[in-house]
C-alpha cells in the first residue's frame, strides 16, 4: 500500500510549508525582514513497465508505460529579495537602502556580516553600531562636538561640528552585493553570511552602478504580505488535511483486506 507513504511524505512536506509561512508572519515587522518560500520537488519514480521497453519480438515500443510516484519532498526554501516598504523615522542614525545592496557589519570573531537592517546607533566612541554593539563597516567615528550629522545618498558622512560653517566629512559608507543574494546563509538578528553560493561580495559606494542609495531617517520594512501568506497558510492546511483523507482512505482498505474470510 504505497499510498500510506506517498501521504506521508505530503504531510510532512506542508508541515514543512507551514512552519515557513509561520515564519514569514511572525517576522511581519522585523526590520529588513525578506520573507520566504517554500518549494517542492516530487520524489523518484517506480517503473511498473518502463516507458520505450518493446513489447514483443517484433520490437513494438511502448508508447507511455506505468510510473508510480513515491511522494512528494521539500527542494528549498528560497529567500525573496523584493524592495520592503520604507518607513519615516526621523533618526539621523537610521538608514534605508532602496535598491540592492547590504550594509556590513563586523562580528565579534572579526568576519564581516551583511544586514538590510540600518538600525544604527552611536557607541562610546562615536561609531555606528548594530543593537549589539557590533561596528558597521567601514568604521568611523563622529565627533563629540558634532551638533548634527548629514548621511547623503552617496553614503558620505558630514557632520556639523558647533562654530565651523562647512560640514565635516567623517567617512564613507559602502555597500556589499553578491552574484546570488539568495545564497546567502541567515544567521539570525538580522544578519547573513558569505557562503560559497552566494558568491564573493563586491564592494562599492552607494549610488554606483548596480549599488543602491542610501536613505537617512528612514528604515526598510519587512517585505511579508499579510494577505499571501495567510492564503498560502490557508492553501497549506488545506492540502495536509487531504493527504490526511488519503492516509484514512488507505487504512481502511488494509482493514477491509484483513476481515476478507
Amino acid at each position: 500500500m504505497r499510498a500510506l507513504n506517498i501521504a506521508a511524505t505530503g504531510m510532512l512536506a506542508q508541515q514543512r510549508n507551514v512552519e515557513v509561512v509561520s515564519n514569514n508572519l511572525a517576522n511581519m515587522n522585523t526590520t529588513g525582514f525578506l520573507r520566504r518560500r517554500t518549494e517542492f520537488q516530487d520524489l523518484l519514480y517506480q517503473n511498473i513497465r518502463r516507458v520505450g521497453s518493446t513489447s514483443s519480438e517484433n520490437g513494438e515500443v511502448v508508447p507511455t508505460g506505468v510510473q508510480i510516484g513515491l511522494g512528494v519532498k521539500l527542494a528549498g526554501v528560497y529567500r525573496i529579495h523584493a524592495q520592503g516598504n520604507l518607513t519615516a523615522t526621523d533618526n539621523p542614525f537610521d538608514l534605508a537602502i532602496q535598491g540592492k545592496g547590504f550594509f556590513q557589519v563586523e562580528m565579534p570573531d572579526g568576519s564581516t556580516a551583511y544586514s538590510r537592517d540600518g538600525t544604527f546607533q552611536l557607541n562610546a566612541e562615536g561609531q555606528m553600531v548594530t543593537h549589539d554593539g557590533w561596528i558597521v563597516q567601514p568604521a568611523l567615528a563622529v565627533p563629540v562636538d558634532a551638533v548634527d550629522v548629514t548621511i547623503n545618498q552617496s553614503g558620505e558622512v558630514l557632520a556639523k561640528i558647533d562654530g565651523q560653517v562647512e560640514l565635516q566629512n567623517v567617512g564613507q559608507l559602502q555597500l556589499a552585493v553578491f552574484p546570488n543574494e539568495a545564497g546567502l546563509e541567515a544567521v539570525g538578528s538580522n544578519l547573513f553570511r558569505e557562503t560559497a553560493g552566494s558568491g564573493a561580495p563586491v564592494i562599492g559606494q552607494p549610488q554606483a552602478l548596480g549599488f543602491g542609495s542610501m536613505l537617512q531617517g528612514f528604515l526598510e520594512t519587512s517585505n511579508v504580505n499579510a494577505v499571501e501568506e495567510i492564503t498560502n497558510l490557508i492553501s497549506a492546511q488545506r492540502a495536509y488535511e487531504m493527504n490526511s483523507k488519503v492516509i484514512q482512505a488507505a487504512d481502511e482498505m488494509l482493514a477491509t483486506v484483513g476481515n476478507v474470510r
